[in-house]
Parts: structure tokens; sequence; C-alpha cells
């Protein structure tokens, strides 16, 4: 990775940020620590940039007449576009290395390959199902609700990856994204930033009332919660983290932020 002397501008974060979570055409104009660190703590901005297409999405074919359940099948689908599949590829293979049940090295291994094994496979089939009826229902109440749970859900996803790159948080290989920005983040801008955020889901949450506030804040602390449950056993089981934990912690957060968000 390239060294330069000065620290990398907002500019450099927010590219760094765009350039590798995304597949927007977005040239990275710098790799290394300090601009992985950067671009890591504003990964939330990410999110809400695709939750904010993934909403419009919804709404749009809502607005032609199209019914709850299309309206969240576009939802899901718009995320996965514009990452190119990267968090549920990264979310199959997790599972098919957990689900391997074999040691650190062979399990990495495993993750590496290019297909998909039956751990992961069934793991993609029933977080999209989950996701698609979260959101379903979520715009059967109102499409407010719908845009709400898309946005926030993303936020809460690129969050999660936020908090697994913070300092203390080693890499289980030498090379990949995964080594790339693990313990990049200090552990206090990466609280700051899930404050942030919690106060941003609240905020937009409080146009349901209150009780769509406590929702929302509820909905963003179970999701990192969730992800950072995730971490601490892939950790455990990897020896640290790789591209594909990142990726099987942003879907997780997700999910689970969609099934509070489509709750009462």
């Amino acid at each position: 990775m390239s060294k330069t002397a000065s620290g990398p501008s907002p500019s450099d974060s927010l590219r760094f940020a765009f350039g590798t979570l995304t597949v927007l055409p977005v040239k990275v104009t710098r790799w290394d620590r300090e601009a992985a660190r950067g671009g890591m703590l504003c990964a939330p901005l990410v999110g809400l940039t695709v939750g904010a297409g993934a909403a419009l999405a919804g709404v749009a074919l809502l607005a032609m007449g199209a019914g709850p359940l299309l309206a969240a099948v576009a939802t899901a689908a718009v995320p996965a576009a514009l990452t190119r599949g990267l968090h549920l590829d990264g979310l199959a293979d997790t599972a098919d290395g957990l689900g391997s049940g074999k040691p650190a090295e062979d399990a990495l291994r495993i993750m590496k390959q290019s297909d998909i094994g039956p751990f992961g496979v069934i793991t993609l089939l029933f977080v999209l199902l989950a996701q698609v009826a979260a959101l379903a229902q979520a715009y059967e109440v109102s499409w407010g609700r719908g845009a709400l749970a898309a946005v926030v859900s993303a936020g809460a996803a690129r969050l999660a990856l936020t908090l697994a790159a913070r300092a203390g948080v080693p890499p289980a290989r030498p090379e990949g994204l995964g080594a790339a920005v693990a313990g990049t983040v200090p552990p206090r801008g990466a609280l700051l930033v899930a404050a942030a955020l919690t106060a941003v889901a609240a905020g937009a949450g409080a146009l349901g009332g209150t009780y769509g506030t406590v929702r929302a804040a509820v909905a963003v602390g179970l999701a990192c919660l969730a992800a950072e449950l995730l971490l601490r056993h892939c950790t455990r089981r990897f020896g640290g983290v790789t591209g594909d934990v990142f990726g099987g912690l942003a879907e997780t957060a997700a999910t689970t932020a969609l099934v509070v968000l489509s709750l009462g």
C-alpha cells in the first residue's frame, strides 16, 4: 500500500468509502491505512446513500400501483445491485466457512473458493426471504415506514463495518480488503459514528411518533449487537476478520434492523 506524508482529505475518505463499498464510478485516490480509516468512518454515509436509492425504487413502484411485496423485492435488490452482490457473497462465504467446522486455515481456504456451498445457499435464501418479508410488512403499514426501514437498515449495515474495523480486531489474512481496513478505526471514533447514526435514525423515526423514535434507535442498536456477536464468533473461529466476514456482518446488521423496523 502506498504511503503519503499528509493525512487524507475528506474527499479521499469519501472516495475510499464509495469506491470500495459500491459500484458507483468513484475513483479511489488513496489506498493506505489512513485513507482506510477515514473511509470506514464514512461507511454509514455510503449506507444512507444506498438505502435512499433502495427506498426510492420501492416508493416509485408503490406510486405506479405495485403491491408491497413487489416494492419490497425491488428495495432489497437495489443494495445488492449497487454493491455487485459483494456483501451477499461475503455472507455466503462466511456461512460456508463457519458451517464447515474445520480449523481456521481450512475454513479460510473454503471461503476463498469461487463456488458457494450448501451452508452459503441456505443462509442466503433465508436472509433474503427475511429482508423481503420485513420490507413488505413495513410497506403494508405505509410507504414512509418502508422507506425508513430501507434507509436505516442500510446505514446500520455499514455502521457494522465501521465498528468491525476498530483497533484491536485483527485480520485473518495478511492480504485483501479485510487486512486493508482491519484495526484502522479508533474505538472512540467508531462509537461517535454509531451515536451519530443512531441519532439520525431516531430523528427520522420521530416522523412516526415517539414509538417510531424508539423503534428506529433500537433497530440500530440491535443490528450492531447482532453484528458484534457474529464478529466475535468469526474472530474466534478464523483468527480475525476478512472481506467476506465484513460482508456477512453488513447483511446480518441489515436483516436485524429490518426485522425490528417491521414490528409494531
